[in-house]
């Protein structure tokens, strides 16, 4: 079993910064993709940025230049840098990861989400 433990959401005002991180767990042998969503209430969950095993990343046309996601594969973290946040930036993070648990058997993971909060 994996899991995955985020933290660092919260309340900030617009234009501040937030750090979100999330470490995996357990019965690991690869993680191939990682990636924070996002949901706002009322709206449906989206991909916020994504990072492969080598480093590639992608992210929403909404966020670019404002967010930067990272990793480190020897720890099986990802963080999400945000920042220049805006209130629409308001909502459920939530970590994901693609995992092989072990040679031919892989499975896609999420964290429990954490609130992020951008309000004067």
């Amino acid at each position: 079993q994996v899991q995955l433990a985020e933290s660092g959401g919260g309340l900030v005002q617009p234009g501040g910064s937030l750090r979100l991180s999330c470490a995996a767990s357990g019965s690991i042998f690869r993680i191939n993709d990682m990636a924070w969503y996002r949901q706002a209430p009322g709206k449906q969950r989206e991909l916020v940025a994504r990072i492969t095993s080598g480093g590639s990343t992608d992210y929403a046309d909404s966020v670019k230049a404002r967010f930067a996601i990272s990793r480190d594969n020897a720890k099986n973290t990802v963080s999400l840098q945000m920042s220049s946040l805006k209130p629409e930036d308001t909502a459920v993070y939530s970590c994901y990861a693609d995992v092989v648990v072990r040679a031919g058997y892989r499975r896609t993971y999420w964290g429990q989400g954490t609130q992020v909060t951008v309000s004067s």
